[in-house]
């Protein structure tokens, strides 16, 4: 049997609501979804999401964890506000936002992007959704050398007119250092 979830494919605004308990990998507190509410968003790979948690507004997006899932980390900042404590469940009311924020780029990307002015002005042009996935791609290799040519890469992609990086599993978790081979750890 394939562990296979179909994703809502629209345009529409979804709306989850789960509880959850956080759990540790590293220096990362993590909230999985539940399955059930994962597949509910509009797509396998990165959503976008608002929420609130006792009062306090936040957004933040929802990466996958390369098993057809959704993950999120708990900010330090928004511990503190919120009084986490890490036995406790969460009580979550998330929904999907289609204005993305733009990503904090990395300073060697930038400083990669900003040495090709044709680079740099098609990175202006792009959606802060299109900078999230160029963010997520270099990211998601822990290799010096790789990202020193995902660099080189972007820019040329850039060059030549490509407003996302192509070629890769959007699916995957992105994150290096709480991930094997693109799969969520588990505590």
């Amino acid at each position: 049997m394939t562990n296979y979830h179909k994703a809502t494919k629209s345009n529409k605004q979804v709306t989850i609501s789960f509880k959850a308990k956080a759990f540790s990998i590293g220096d990362w507190t993590i909230i999985k979804l539940p399955a059930k509410e994962s597949a509910k968003l509009p797509s396998r790979g990165q959503n976008m999401v608002k929420g609130s948690i006792d009062g306090t507004d936040f957004i933040t997006p929802l990466e996958p964890d390369g098993n057809w899932n959704h993950w999120f980390g708990l900010t330090p900042e928004l511990q503190k506000t919120i009084n986490f404590a890490p036995d406790k469940p969460i009580e979550f009311k998330l929904t999907t936002v289609k204005q993305w924020p733009d990503p904090i780029v990395p300073e060697d990307l930038m400083s990669a992007i900003k040495s090709s002015q044709p680079a740099f002005a098609l990175w202006q042009t792009i959606t802060p959704m299109a900078r999230w996935e160029w963010v997520r791609w270099l990211r998601s290799t822990a290799n010096p050398e790789t990202r020193k040519k995902r660099l080189k890469v972007a820019v040329s992609k850039l060059n030549s007119g490509e407003k996302r990086p192509c070629c890769w599993n959007r699916n995957l978790c992105t994150e290096p250092s709480i991930s094997k081979n693109g799969i969520l750890l588990q505590p």
